[in-house]
């Protein structure tokens, strides 16, 4: 069992714009988050929420000597205390909304472009993250706890 919690919330308005760190967002089941880049104007229970660890980001600059931001990651939010490995085909809460995870977040070359960090593709390997579905309306805030369901 764990109790992590939210660190950082970063979206874009479009795919090719940093991101930017905001407090809270408000998503809708099935959709997204509003504001962000892949919220989708249909129902489409796809419509994931991205996360990545803390843990992670120490890691890869402990073992690989690569610096990563949380923003540079790509990811929705940032974690401390949650293995999101484990949360693939789980269900989990941040605050009040209802998440599932259903995929990790493997890094891509399109990541490795962005950052101009030719080793993240091997350094975020099996650690990049996970993309979770939307189940429930609400507000997602830092500093919210994230617990299994």
């Amino acid at each position: 069992m764990f109790t992590g919690k939210v660190l950082e919330i970063n979206i874009a308005k479009n795919r090719k714009e940093d991101l930017s760190s905001i407090i809270q967002v408000e998503v809708i089941k099935n959709k997204g988050i509003i504001g962000d880049r892949y919220f989708k104007d249909i129902e489409d229970n796809e419509a994931a929420i991205t996360l990545i660890e803390q843990e992670a980001l120490e890691a890869i600059y402990n073992e690989y000597s690569v610096t990563l931001s949380a923003k540079q990651s790509r990811r929705a939010v940032l974690t401390q205390g949650v293995p999101l490995n484990h949360l693939v085909g789980k269900e989990f809460y941040i605050g009040d909304v209802l998440l599932e995870g259903f995929e990790l977040a493997e890094p891509c070359g399109h990541l490795e472009n962005l950052t101009n960090i030719r080793t993240l593709k091997n350094s975020l390997k099996h650690r990049g993250g996970l993309r979770a579905r939307i189940k429930s309306n609400g507000q997602i805030k830092v500093g919210q706890e994230i617990k299994l369901k």
